[in-house]
């Protein structure tokens, strides 16, 4: 999909209703069904968001409790990231400060040593 296009479909979504937005996904995933292979979502915590918002909405949950339920689900999801991103730098830096200095390249030693006596 070009960019164009889908910031386009981006600006009709975000001024749908919740209820308007979930008809919009149904009738995505049923193209998706019908003429393509459906595409996974990419990581754990994404495959994890979608189950449970499939199964409130399958068990004909409100809208509103489930608009709520995923705000929360996503903000979880960034607390997740930003403990794994602040764990990582830890690690990191952890690293960084055990491993030892590089090695001080050798002193040229041909400076050191006496010139040799000029011949007459």
């Amino acid at each position: 999909m070009n960019e164009h296009l889908k910031q386009r479909i981006l600006r009709r979504l975000e001024a749908l209703p919740d209820e308007r937005a979930y008809q919009v996904l149904d009738f995505v995933e049923y193209l998706e069904s019908r003429y393509a292979t459906r595409s996974a979502p990419s990581g754990i915590l994404a495959r994890i968001t979608e189950t449970v918002e499939d199964t409130m909405r399958a068990g004909k949950l409100p809208i509103k409790a489930i608009s709520g339920a995923m705000g929360a689900v996503d903000g979880a999801s960034k607390v997740m990231k930003g403990i794994a991103a602040a764990s990582k730098a830890a690690v990191d830096e952890a690293m960084r400060t055990a491993s030892p200095p590089p090695a001080a390249p050798p002193a040229d030693r041909s400076s050191s040593l006496p010139s040799p006596p000029a011949k007459p």
